[in-house]
């Protein structure tokens, strides 16, 4: 964050991170969130319920004779209630950098902020947990569906990896389904670029584009591809994280929604006390040290399971 006067503990708002500064948060928490990259957007209230329309199907419109009765749509909307369930995260920082580079510890919240909401919301999209392997906040989630397929199954002669990831297609497709794109776990690129037919040629270009800050950059069995962590769960240098053997989710994406609150709120105590992993508890005050609880509100609603498909790796996870 660019300025020319520093910014001091006393000039922040105790509730509220400045809108200059939230906003580009959510923004590249969008970027970075794999299934934000691919499902639909919808409006989310913080206080009520909110109602998502989710396409059953395309209304079918048909020919009809002068005075004749009109032809009724076999197509049909499903509402699915989203409720809007709050992310946050604590995080002490020493109160001396707090009052001597105020500026610095804002643009590292705008580094760190969008990648801890951006993992935390598409682990729970994808797998229906926390990150700590609760139950997850949302009803909904992608990996539920029963369509699944065991990547390096098919023989080198029929296809190999290319024909297990059309396979997986073809479960969505037979279904009556569109299949509109995949996010995949980062574990999956080297096995793509590997890939090679039975002449040894690669079966896949480069499903990434250099340069991109973001989740979607790519193709894949010519649809859009992004990539998350949270699709094996297993997150970088975090060891309490396992990994579930989910390499991939792919589906028709109309089937799922998402929504984003309206502000992130940050509220910074020098007096507060809080509990870390091991169960200590610390004093801001007596450790020099300002705390800095930032929340935000997102919601998630799925349509039917059916319209999506999972690919494993081949004996790892449960």
């Amino acid at each position: 964050m660019a300025t020319t006067d520093p910014i001091l503990l006393s000039d922040i708002d105790s509730n509220l991170l400045p809108r200059t500064l939230a906003g580009p948060i959510f923004e590249k928490s969008v970027e970075q969130s794999a299934i934000m990259s691919l499902a639909q957007r919808a409006p989310l209230s913080i206080d009520a319920n909110t109602s998502i329309p989710i396409p059953l199907d395309v209304p079918t419109a048909d020919w009809v004779g002068s005075g004749a009765r009109k032809p009724l749509s076999s197509g049909g909307i499903d509402v699915k209630q989203m409720t809007p369930k709050k992310i946050a995260v604590l995080i002490p920082v020493s109160e001396e950098v707090v009052r001597t580079n105020a500026a610095g510890l804002w643009t590292q919240l705008q580094r760190d902020l969008p990648t801890a909401f951006a993992r935390a919301f598409d682990h729970a999209a994808i797998h229906g947990k926390t990150m700590k392997g609760a139950a997850g906040p949302f009803g909904d989630y992608l990996a539920s569906t029963t369509n699944t397929v065991e990547l390096d199954t098919a023989a080198q002669t029929s296809g190999g990896l290319w024909a297990d990831l059309v396979n997986g297609m073809a479960m969505v497709v037979d279904d009556d389904w569109d299949y509109t794109g995949t996010v995949a776990d980062p574990r999956l690129k080297p096995k793509l670029m590997l890939a090679t037919d039975a002449n040894g040629r690669p079966i896949f270009v480069d499903t990434t584009t250099p340069g991109l800050n973001q989740a979607m950059g790519g193709t894949l069995i010519g649809e859009p591809l992004a990539y998350s962590r949270g699709v094996s769960g297993k997150q970088r240098r975090q060891s309490s994280s396992a990994d579930t053997g989910l390499r991939a989710v792919g589906g028709d994406w109309s089937q799922a929604a998402y929504g984003i609150g309206m502000d992130i709120t940050v509220r910074i105590s020098s007096e507060a006390t809080y509990v870390d992993e091991e169960g200590g508890v610390h004093s801001a005050f007596q450790e020099n040290l300002v705390l800095l609880l930032a929340e935000a509100f997102y919601g998630f609603v799925m349509g039917d399971a059916d319209a999506f498909v999972t690919y494993t790796a081949d004996g790892v996870g449960s």
